[in-house]
C-alpha cells in the first residue's frame, strides 16, 4: 500500500476505450495526473468549452441503474465503477477526459481500471490527506424500498453489504470489505448484474444499448422459452444463448460465489466516494442501490460539513503524565517567563504535536488588555501555537538545543472565540508538507474544550544558532 498519510495522483496518463452500457456509444477516456487538492473531476472534451464536472454528490442528477453527474451543462453517467477504482487505489487527484457522456463499462467491474492504474503507478504528493472520522452513527432508511444504511465509528474504512431479492435463484447474500486494502482483490473484479425481467424492461426503455453478455451477469428468474432466448441472442449479437442450472445466462462462470453482493459493495464504494472526503467508518448497507447510496452520501456529507470543526479534537486528560513538562520545554525552546506560553506537551509525533496552556487571571498581559473584561490577545494565542510548533520542528533535529525556529509567515488566521482566564488552551500543530531546507509548513488550531478558538497556517524556518558542545 502507498503511504496513505499523503495525497496521491497518477504517475502518468492512462487512456481506456469502450462502449457505454446504456448509451452504446464508443467512448475514449483519459485519466491525467492533477495537483494536490484538485480532487476527481471529469471533463467533456467533446462539448463546446470543454466543461468540467466535479465528482461530487451535489451534482448527482440521475440514479436509474447507474449514477449520473451534471454540471456546467455537461453530463457524465455510470461514474460509480471508476470512482470505486480511484478510491480503492487511494488516488485523490485526477482529471478524467471524456469524448462522450458515459464511462466505458469495460467488463462490468472495476478491475480494468484498477489494472491500468497499477500499471502506470501512483505518485506521492506533498500534501497531507485528511480523513474524516465518523464519531456517531449516521443512519438512512427508505421505507418503500426497505433499504437501510448506517455509518458507525471505526478506525478505518470497512463495509458490510447484504442483498436480498427474494429470488430462488439469487437468494440472500452478504459481502464484507475489512479495509480498503482488500478492494483490489476481493471487490474490484466483481461484475454488475441484473435480473432477466429487469433486462427486458431496460430494453423497452431503449437503455443498455451497450449491454453485452460479457459485461453483465444476467440472473434468470423465470422460465424462458427458446423464442425468448433467440431474441436475446440477437440483442447481444450472439449465435445462441443458454441458461445454466444455477440460473445464470449463457453459462458465465462467477468469479466469486457471492459476486452479486460483492458488486453491490463495489457500487457503495464508488457512490460514497462522491462525498468528497475520505472517511473512517464502518458502513453497513442492507439492500443498497444507487439512489439510496447517493442519498446516504448526501447525509454523510451534510454531517461532515456541519461538524467539520470538531474533526480530530485532541483529548486532554490532566491525570496523564505529559511527554514534555515545563523544565523539558525550557531545554528545547529559548523562551522564559513571561513569554513561555506552553505549560506541557501531551502528544508528539512525526507530524503532529499537542500542547497545553492554562490561562490564569494573574497573566501579566491581563493588566493592560481589556481591564475588567480580560481577553487573551490573539497575537499571544498565535505565539503559543508557534512555540508548540517549534517543539514539533526541533524534535526532527539531532541536537535541538543548538537550533531555534523563526516564523516567516502566517496565513488564513481566524479568531472564532474568546480565550479568557480559567480556560485551558489545547494547542495543536500539524505538518502540511514534509520539511525541506529547514522550512516547516504547519496548520495550527487552538481548542477550548471541543470548540475551535483560533486557527492559522504558519511557516517557520529551523536555523542553527549555537555550536554544539
Amino acid at each position: 500500500m502507498e503511504n496513505q498519510q499523503y495525497q496521491h495522483t497518477l504517475k502518468g496518463e492512462i487512456t481506456l476505450s469502450g462502449i457505454g452500457l446504456h448509451t452504446g456509444a464508443y467512448v475514449n477516456m483519459t485519466l491525467k495526473p492533477a495537483t494536490p487538492g484538485h480532487g476527481i473531476k471529469f471533463q467533456r472534451i467533446d462539448l463546446p468549452g470543454q466543461p468540467i464536472v466535479k465528482a461530487d454528490v451535489d451534482y448527482v442528477v440521475e440514479t436509474t441503474r447507474s449514477t449520473t453527474l451534471e454540471h456546467n451543462g455537461a453530463r457524465v453517467s455510470t461514474v460509480e465503477h471508476i470512482m470505486a477504482a480511484l478510491a480503492g487505489t487511494g488516488i485523490d487527484n485526477a482529471l478524467i477526459e471524456l469524448d462522450g457522456g458515459e464511462i466505458p463499462i469495460m467488463d462490468g467491474s472495476a478491475w480494468p481500471f484498477i489494472d491500468a492504474i497499477e500499471k502506470i503507478g501512483l505518485q506521492n504528493q506533498d500534501a497531507k490527506k485528511v480523513y474524516y472520522t465518523i464519531d456517531t452513527n449516521i443512519s438512512y432508511y427508505d421505507e418503500k424500498k426497505k433499504v437501510e444504511m448506517v455509518a458507525m465509528p471505526a478506525v478505518d474504512y470497512r463495509i458490510t453489504c447484504l442483498i436480498d431479492f427474494n429470488s430462488p435463484v439469487l437468494g440472500t447474500q452478504h459481502a464484507k470489505m475489512k479495509g480498503i486494502e482488500e478492494f483490489k482483490t476481493e471487490i474490484a473484479p466483481c461484475r454488475t448484474f441484473c435480473f432477466l425481467h429487469e433486462l427486458e424492461y431496460q430494453l423497452s426503455l431503449n437503455l443498455i444499448k451497450g449491454g453485452d453478455i460479457n459485461n453483465a451477469i444476467v440472473v434468470v428468474d423465470k422460465p424462458v422459452t427458446d423464442e425468448e432466448l433467440a431474441r436475446l441472442a440477437k440483442v447481444f449479437n450472439r449465435d445462441n444463448i443458454s441458461v445454466q442450472k444455477e440460473g445464470i445466462l449463457n453459462n458465465i462462470e462467477l468469479r466469486f460465489p457471492n459476486e452479486p453482493a460483492r458488486h453491490k459493495l463495489l457500487d457503495v464504494v464508488g457512490d460514497l466516494a462522491l462525498i468528497g472526503y475520505p472517511i473512517n467508518a464502518h458502513i453497513i448497507a442492507t439492500r443498497p442501490g444507487h439512489a439510496s447510496n447517493v442519498e446516504f452520501a448526501r447525509k454523510i456529507k451534510a454531517y461532515i460539513k456541519k461538524n467539520k470543526h470538531n474533526k480530530d479534537v485532541p483529548v486532554y486528560d490532566p491525570n496523564q503524565p505529559p511527554i514534555f513538562d515545563t523544565p523539558r520545554i525550557e531545554r528545547t525552546l529559548p523562551h522564559r517567563f513571561p513569554m513561555l506560553l506552553v505549560d506541557k506537551i501531551i502528544e508528539l509525533g512525526e507530524e503532529k504535536v499537542v500542547g497545553i496552556k492554562n490561562v490564569t487571571f494573574n497573566e501579566g498581559f491581563f493588566q493592560g488588555h481589556f481591564p475588567g473584561n480580560p481577553v487573551m490577545p490573539g497575537v499571544l494565542q498565535l505565539e503559543a501555537l508557534a512555540q508548540v510548533g517549534g517543539i514539533l520542528a526541533l524534535n526532527r533535529v539531532p541536537d535541538p538545543e543548538n537550533y531555534d525556529t523563526y516564523f516567516l509567515k502566517i496565513d488564513n488566521c481566524k479568531f472564532k472565540s474568546k480565550v479568557v482566564p480559567g480556560d485551558t488552551m489545547i494547542l495543536k500543530m500539524e505538518l502540511l508538507s514534509p520539511i525541506r531546507r529547514g522550512l516547516v509548513e504547519m496548520r495550527g488550531t487552538v481548542f477550548i474544550g471541543n470548540k475551535v478558538a483560533t486557527e492559522a497556517d504558519m511557516v517557520a524556518q529551523i536555523i542553527k544558532t549555537r555550536e554544539g558542545k
